[in-house]
């Protein structure tokens, strides 16, 4: 495995806690697509690869917080913040701004 693609992939996997599976759900697309993107057979598409550089971000804004099993419960845990939302559900309806406002809000309370 090598590529920037693929190391993003990977550090998502490992940091979140998520199958490759979840990721492509999270991305809107298939396994088979994420399967190829981590092998180097194929980039994504520059509108799938924001959203997988926005998805890496939020990921390693959770890593500061909690524990890989942690943030990966965080993100498909209802949220008061999101009116009993999960993140997951905003990410995969391209709602990536209010998962990053409630890390932050989470972040900023964490400090408190």
């Amino acid at each position: 495995m090598t590529g920037a693609v693929a190391r993003r992939l990977e550090s998502i996997h490992e940091k979140g806690a998520l199958s490759f599976s979840e990721l492509a759900e999270l991305l809107r697309t298939t396994p088979e697509t994420v399967s190829r993107w981590r092998q180097g057979h194929r980039d994504p598409r520059p509108s799938a690869e924001k959203e997988l550089l926005q998805l890496d971000f939020f990921i390693e804004q959770l890593s500061e917080l909690y524990d890989p099993p942690e943030a990966r419960q965080f993100l498909y845990s209802p949220q008061k913040l999101l009116n009993g939302q999960t993140p997951a559900e905003l990410i995969i309806q391209g709602k990536m701004g209010d998962v990053h406002r409630l890390v932050n809000q989470v972040r900023d309370a964490d400090y408190l």
